[in-house]
């Protein structure tokens, strides 16, 4: 049975758009180029709460989806407990235009991984997930770079109107941003600021692994 020692769980935090999935995508290649292969991805997107099934549909519309609230962390921290035990989890397919999970389509992250890779808005908010963590990381990346970023990205992937995905950043990601996801910068151990090609910052992050595995007795994983 594997336990926590054995597992390093690195939090990576930032605004829609900051570049958090390039991030995490170097910090993986970073890592295979030493071996260590034994990785899981886990998005927060994925543990949105199943509003479609909870409240409705129409309903589910009106949710703060950039809000702590709106998500199921307590879900994500059973997911992650699991899998520092070393078992098999399913996370969550989150179904945007129906705001509902598709149970079928949940992806099975096998057990006995090495390193967790944890990437959101709302992660470090959550003070039992922060504890989970090994190492934070906050993507400190311009607003207006976000906002392109979203907006390619809600067009192109959710089918999103130009219009909608605006609307949106003033009444909820805006706001919400300033009041829980720059704040939360306080709580990270670095802080990002030229994005995902930082590469200082992943030599960082690769050591730090290392160290805490081969602390515990944990060879490549």
């Amino acid at each position: 049975m594997a336990g926590k020692g054995d597992v390093f769980i690195i939090g990576i935090v930032g605004g829609s758009g900051s570049g958090k999935t390039l991030f995490s995508n170097e910090i993986i290649k970073k890592l295979k180029s030493k071996h260590l292969n034994k990785i899981a991805v886990i998005s927060e997107d994925r543990y949105y709460k199943n509003w479609g099934e909870m409240v409705g549909f129409e309903e589910a519309n009106k949710i703060n989806y950039d809000h702590p609230d709106a998500f199921d962390h307590k879900l994500l921290r059973k997911d992650l407990a699991d899998l520092i035990e070393g078992n098999d989890i399913y996370i969550p397919h989150y179904d945007y235009t129906t705001h509902s999970r598709i149970k079928e389509k949940s992806e099975k992250i096998a057990g006995g991984v090495s390193v967790i890779i944890l990437e959101g808005i709302m992660l470090f908010n959550d003070r039992k997930l922060l504890k989970m963590m090994d190492f934070k990381v906050y993507m400190d990346t311009p607003s207006d770079l976000c906002f392109i970023r979203r907006l390619m990205r809600d067009q192109n992937e959710r089918g999103r109107s130009v219009e909608s995905v605006i609307n949106q950043y003033l009444e909820t990601v805006r706001p919400m941003h300033i009041k829980f996801i720059e704040p939360s910068k306080r709580k990270a151990d670095i802080i990002v600021p030229d994005g995902a090609q930082n590469k200082t910052v992943i030599d960082i992050i690769y050591n730090k692994v290392k160290q805490l595995l081969k602390k515990n007795g944990v060879k490549n994983g």
